[in-house]
């Protein structure tokens, strides 16, 4: 079964045919549901991975932003995706409000968010992740904006294992989620 690619060449896209298996690979929700919370359960581990004092303070290189900011911006997008997915409502949310420099605090935050998230997220309408949305950073689809969400995760957690070896902690293994 040929499949199309898009393939970008310069202004234009063309589509390049690939060949793949007879049917095409569809993650169920269930799946996609488990996918997720592995990434939200090892981004905990490396929020925990931190000294205390360090969290919220320790950067490789400035401008860059201590792990602790990277973990609750993490937690806002996920909470838009949830929100977005749900209702179809994708405010941008208000990066410096209800956030702490208490690791407690944001644990407690993330871990509500993770029981939402595996309570809630199987409520989303299927035909909801095919349809188009207008996000704070562009229109996509609700599978894009779903995916666009763990791909920040997993984006800021690597600045986070980067951290961690530069304070000379070993980071909990990737592929462990």
């Amino acid at each position: 079964m040929l499949t199309g690619i898009p393939v970008t060449l310069g202004a234009e896209v063309k589509m390049k045919n690939t060949s793949t298996a007879d049917s095409p690979v569809i993650v169920s929700p269930e799946q996609f549901l488990d996918h997720w919370q592995g990434h939200r359960r090892l981004t905990r581990r490396v929020i925990e991975a931190f000294p205390e004092d360090q969290l919220f303070t320790f950067t490789a290189a400035p401008p860059m932003r201590p792990f602790g900011e990277l973990a609750w911006e993490i937690h806002q997008v996920s909470a838009l995706t949830l929100t977005g997915l749900l209702t179809g409502d994708w405010s941008m949310p208000d990066w410096r409000g209800g956030v702490s420099q208490d690791r407690a605090e944001l644990l407690r935050q993330w871990d509500e968010l993770t029981a939402r998230i595996g309570a809630e997220l199987p409520q989303v309408d299927p035909a909801f992740f095919s349809q188009l949305h207008n996000l704070p950073w562009g229109e996509m689809s609700g599978w894009v904006a779903a995916i666009y969400n763990i791909d920040n995760e997993i984006h800021h957690r690597g600045q986070g294992y980067v951290y961690l070896r530069a304070l000379g902690i070993e980071p909990p293994p990737f592929y462990e989620r």
